[in-house]
């Protein structure tokens, strides 16, 4: 906007200084990697709350900068609210809903996440004409759309006083008729009902397991002090790479966040305006409206996961979009290579570019959007999960600060090039999820299985101790029936619910 690049003159008009003006907001990955120990010591409800009030200092810092620095030092503050939010939400999310509908659970929040990007483009695009789009628009473009954001942040701080804590967490801490309150209340299901009671065991079981190798291990830090506790949780994250388990689960986490930020989305939507000008589009009003686009096909293309990323498995999902975007960065990068130095006689070369970055985001908002933060989310066992999920977190941040900062200099210098590079990672991110186990339809405590917990990757007294605490839970006397194999999970709560409705009735 005019008056943004005329008050913030020094920061935009240097292509580095640029960078960095975008690229700090992703210093957020210092903001995922506290969340893991506050989200096991406050609980994840009141770390989203901490999270919000972190977010809306920095936000006001923005609305009232003078100058450059406040904008900066304003975007590394909401940067450590947004990455908290980011690794706390989805989090919570796969800890409270069941397994048949977690995905679509943590797909629903990236759609939410894109609906608001779709909503902040044409907001920039509406504001941009307040007191013209020239010499005479007022600051009220720009402070206008950073002031708004502070309202759903005020939405979710005050709807999350609302919410039920995890039933994970509050096995944690050994409240388990809080726990199974909680399960009951979200499955809609009696507390006494069987599904409810095995779920709960299998999320106890888990607990005691984790909690009886942690006390094997570190017997010198159980006694509950802040010392003992800061040095577990350290040793905790240095834990993540000390077996072959959590090794593969470290990798496929932050390996998956780094294609997911080099398939070049954040590129587009940070730099959508520079690059629609650099593809031909004339005007400042012209490049916010193709940007516009951006937003709804992003956010339309993101309702099929919500609806479908259970049935069809995070993979299949995966390796389709990634081919996709790679295919259509080659086009744009084919297109503008031909193009670049005469766009003005090209137009239909340049509008032709301008659909295949449309497809590219619907390519990413149906699959590497919401797919790559459901597997992040849903990898971990209960004992390191919040800690996992911040690894992950943290690696979409710091790649995300990564692509910030080298995209204006990459338009600069390699021009079509830009597109050739982000291509290339694409094609590679779909050849990467072909090496990964499938997690669909899985249980959080059955991931061990999947990535090699029992025979080569957990010790084989760990797993005799595994099955000694089903045991004395009392799990392997609740073996399915005959008629019972093969079902679901959701087709046994299904019939659950018939009862219970069944028995209301009477009643």
């Amino acid at each position: 906007m005019r008056s943004f690049e005329d008050r913030m003159a020094s920061a935009v008009d240097d292509a580095g200084k640029k960078g960095w003006l975008v690229a700090i907001l992703e210093c957020a990955w210092l903001g995922t990697l506290v969340t893991g120990y506050l989200a096991d010591k406050l609980s994840r409800r009141y770390t989203i709350i901490l999270a919000v009030v972190v977010f809306i200092i920095g936000a006001i810092v923005q609305v009232t900068a003078q100058g450059p620095p406040s904008i900066y030092g304003g975007r590394f503050v909401v940067g450590l609210g947004v990455g908290s939010l980011s690794m706390i939400v989805p989090l919570y999310n796969a800890e409270l809903a069941p397994p048949e509908v977690r995905g679509s659970l943590v797909a629903l929040q990236q759609l939410a996440i894109v609906f608001g990007i779709l909503v902040s483009f044409w907001i920039d695009y509406g504001t941009n004409y307040i007191g013209g789009t020239g010499e005479t628009q007022s600051e009220a473009a720009w402070r206008l759309p950073l002031a708004l954001q502070i309202v759903p942040a005020l939405i979710l701080g005050v709807g999350a006083l609302y919410l039920p804590f995890s039933p994970r967490w509050l096995v944690n801490q050994g409240r388990e008729e809080e726990a199974l309150q909680v399960l009951s209340h979200t499955r809609d299901l009696p507390a006494d009902s069987e599904l409810i009671n095995i779920e709960f065991l299998e999320i106890k079981a888990q607990y005691i397991f984790e909690k009886e190798t942690s006390q094997m291990k570190y017997p010198q830090w159980q006694d509950g002090s802040f010392s003992s506790d800061f040095k577990l949780g350290l040793h905790e994250y240095i834990s993540l790479l000390g077996t072959p388990t959590l090794r593969r689960r470290v990798a496929v986490a932050t390996i998956t966040m780094f294609f997911q930020q080099f398939t070049g989305i954040n590129a587009i939507l940070y730099y959508a305006p520079t690059i629609f000008k650099n593809l031909g589009l004339t005007g400042n009003t012209i490049s916010l409206l193709a940007t516009g686009v951006v937003g709804i096909v992003m956010f339309l293309a993101t309702i099929p996961a919500v609806l479908y990323v259970d049935q069809l498995g995070r993979k299949p999902v995966l390796i389709s979009g990634a081919f996709i975007m790679a295919a259509c960065h080659f086009i744009v990068g084919i297109i503008s290579s031909q193009f670049q130095d005469s766009w003005p006689s090209h137009k239909a070369a340049g509008w032709a570019a301008c659909v295949f970055v449309w497809i590219f985001s619907i390519a990413f908002g149906y699959s590497w959007g919401p797919c790559a933060w459901i597997i992040v989310s849903e990898i971990w066992p209960l004992s390191v999960r919040a800690k996992g999920v911040s690894i992950g977190a943290s690696s979409n941040w710091m790649n995300n600060f990564i692509i910030g900062q080298v995209t204006p200099p990459m338009m600069e210098k390699l021009r079509y090039g830009t597109f050739i590079f982000f291509g290339l990672f694409s094609f590679f991110g779909g050849l990467f999820i072909f090496l990964i186990p499938e997690t669909s339809g899985l249980t959080l405590e059955e991931m061990d299985t999947v990535f090699g917990a029992g025979g080569d990757g957990l010790a084989k007294e760990d797993q005799q101790r595994q099955e000694e605490i089903y045991r004395r839970l009392g799990l392997t006397d609740r073996s399915p029936s005959p008629d019972e194999k093969g079902k679901s999970r959701d087709e046994k709560a299904t019939e659950e619910h018939q009862e219970h409705r069944e028995l209301s009735e009477k009643a």
